[in-house]
């Protein structure tokens, strides 16, 4: 069987479709996609209110991570005008092996995405917004500026709005965690994925200890901002792992922690090793909360983003309690 691609075709996202979208992944041998939990199954979506959000986000040209990365929970959150954008493109320079987001090389920032996802910002009438990005390892300062200018945008357009981010490492990007700090996110989120041990094998591109300093430098330049980082479960880890992880996180003095399920985007994708009962996340969370953890999400559907803006109140309210002990 032949495959025949139009070669004479100029159009950059044309030509993006036509590429697979995990061309290092190719090689692999599939891997079984076990039957899901009756505990993590969820409704498809479909209201009106879904429906207006997705047009929102198409007419400004936009990528959320809600789509690129398969989140189940993507129903729910547009249902509520709640979505995740993704900025600087929908393609990744990592391979982490249990991201669904393209990889390959991205194309060229676009000076006027800042303002597009601020214009969305503001019509969507959102109180606390997310933004996330893929890794930019090709830009000198892995995008740090664009974050910047895109929180900037975001406070100009809507200045009640809080804005929570969700970056990449910038690993080997000398001051570009600095850029970032200084435009303020009301919320620094970081995630480490998955414990050390598995790294090599999930995250092969990042390194477990960068991501905890990067955590706690965001506390030194700022104090006053929330810091957060969550991890997927059911990738092989240990229960003393993920709990020494905590312990790291604490040690950069981190104040919110989001424990989630993995679940396997293709056969091509690291393999779900397990499926973690809700009584098992229930157990995390309350080790984690005695550890000193401002917040804690812990259930099976738990991902960064989800409930982000009733997250960041109970987090406003579980340090004004805090500091009045």
């Amino acid at each position: 069987m032949a495959t025949l691609v139009d070669t004479l075709n100029n159009d950059p996202r044309k030509q993006a479709e036509a590429r697979p979208r995990h061309p290092e992944k190719a090689h692999r041998p599939d891997s079984e996609v076990l039957r899901k939990p009756d505990w993590i199954r969820v409704k498809a979506p479909g209201s009106k209110l879904y429906a207006e959000t997705r047009a929102i986000v198409k007419e400004h040209k936009l990528v959320t991570v809600c789509e690129e990365a398969g989140c189940p929970n993507i129903g729910e959150c547009w249902e509520k005008k709640h979505a995740t954008f993704m900025i600087m493109g929908d393609t990744c320079t990592r391979a982490c092996a249990f991201c669904n987001v393209r990889t390959g090389l991205p194309d060229a920032l676009d000076a006027k995405e800042p303002e597009h996802v601020a214009d969305s910002v503001a019509k969507l009438g959102l109180s606390h917004v997310v933004i996330t990005s893929v890794d930019r390892d090709d830009l000198a300062d892995g995008g740090a500026q664009h974050f910047a200018d895109t929180i900037n945008a975001i406070r100009k357009a809507s200045p009640g709005t809080t804005v929570e981010i969700l970056t990449p490492d910038f690993l080997r990007k000398d001051g570009a965690l600095e850029v970032v700090v200084a435009a303020r996110p009301d919320v620094f989120n970081h995630n480490l994925e998955t414990v050390p041990s598995n790294y090599l094998r999930v995250r092969p591109g990042a390194r477990y200890f960068h991501s905890i300093r990067l955590l706690q430098r965001v506390k030194e330049l700022d104090p006053t901002i929330f810091t957060k980082s969550g991890i997927m479960v059911g990738l092989g880890e240990e229960r003393e792992e993920v709990l020494q992880l905590m312990d790291d996180l604490r040690s950069a003095d981190v104040d919110f922690l989001t424990i989630g399920q993995y679940l396997q985007p293709t056969r091509k994708h690291h393999p779900v090793k397990s499926f973690v009962t809700p009584d098992e996340f229930k157990a995390y969370e309350t080790v984690a909360m005695t550890k000193g953890f401002l917040l804690v999400s812990a259930t099976p559907l738990t991902r960064s983003s989800h409930h982000a803006g009733e997250d960041f109140a109970k987090l406003k309210a579980a340090r004004f309690a805090k500091l009045g002990r």
